[in-house]
């Protein structure tokens, strides 16, 4: 019989359970209700100047021949590019940032004033730097690499890729600082006795470093493919609801955006919704099956 829990742990209890009812009660209220109420949803013709009635997989099949959610589809998937840079340049600053240098704690102060920068702050100040007038192309003139303007925010070869190096931007401090935790609950001991051993920098960053560092790759790796997946803020800050002419800055959640609130097609939106979290489920059952070896008990 398990012992019963004595007066202070009882309180205790109650207090941790206080603490964590607010969090909770905002997880149900924008998160969890928000999901239940959006699967039953997908199967109906729910619009705000429409009765509503149940059209089972109609929402589905119309998705999957409206050629503006492949184009959406499609540059979501091509926004996960933005991952694999992310985690290989957060793990290389995190390396740096570990090393006892001077002005290390001013680097990762640095590194990390991105993170706390407003988002809509952060597109608009790029917006600004993307324009024929603005910054980047002076400094492209002024080095000689080109000798006209370019249309960053216009050009469909640049319009997309402009707003992923935000994104790139405005992460790499976040991932660098989990990263950075992982790297110092790494036993120095296991990286001193490879050196011991003959084994160079880059054999001990490629044999024990990243080894032990993949469940903080897996734990990155989801939360970055789900933020390029759901790419909303930069987007719609930078190019409007509506993107450029040739949508070639159109991705899923900006289209569910406009599907739901200037159509007024709720149903449809929440069949759109579905459909990428299913790719998002997807991409994340991909990245357990190959990531999930590492941590400490790689050397047990």
């Amino acid at each position: 019989m398990a012992a019963k829990w004595s007066k202070q742990q009882r309180s205790r209890a109650r207090f941790a359970y206080l603490m964590i009812a607010p969090g909770v009660l905002l997880l149900i209220v924008f998160t969890f209700y928000p999901i239940l109420y959006g699967l039953p949803l997908a199967f109906t013709n729910y619009s705000a100047l429409d009765t509503t009635k149940w059209i089972g997989m109609k929402n589905f099949q119309r998705a999957f021949n409206d050629p503006d959610f492949y184009v959406a589809l499609k540059n979501s998937l091509i926004y996960v590019i933005v991952v694999p840079i992310i985690q290989i340049i957060a793990i290389l600053m995190a390396v740096l940032v570990n090393t006892k240098l001077k002005f290390v704690g001013l680097f990762r102060v640095a590194f990390f004033i991105p993170v706390v920068t407003s988002m809509v702050a952060a597109a608009i100040a790029w917006k600004w730097m993307y324009e024929e007038q603005g910054i980047i192309n002076y400094i492209l003139r002024s080095l000689g690499l080109t000798h006209h303007d370019i249309a960053f925010m216009v050009e469909p070869k640049y319009a997309l890729a402009g707003v992923m190096l935000v994104t790139i931007w405005k992460g790499l401090g976040y991932y660098m600082m989990i990263y950075l935790a992982g790297l110092q609950s790494i036993p120095s001991e296991l990286q001193e006795a490879a050196r011991i051993d003959g084994a160079n920098r880059l054999q001990v960053i490629r044999l024990i470093t990243i080894p032990l560092l993949m469940p903080f790759v897996l734990l990155c790796s989801l939360l970055s493919v789900m933020g390029a997946i759901r790419v909303f803020d930069e987007i719609f800050v930078m190019h409007g609801p509506k993107g450029d002419p040739i949508n070639s800055t159109l991705v899923a959640s900006v289209y569910t955006y406009k599907v739901a609130f200037q159509d007024f097609d709720f149903g449809y939106a929440a069949a759109i919704g579905l459909v990428v979290a299913l790719i998002i489920l997807v991409f994340s059952l991909f990245m357990f099956r190959y990531t999930r070896k590492g941590g400490l008990t790689y050397y047990e």
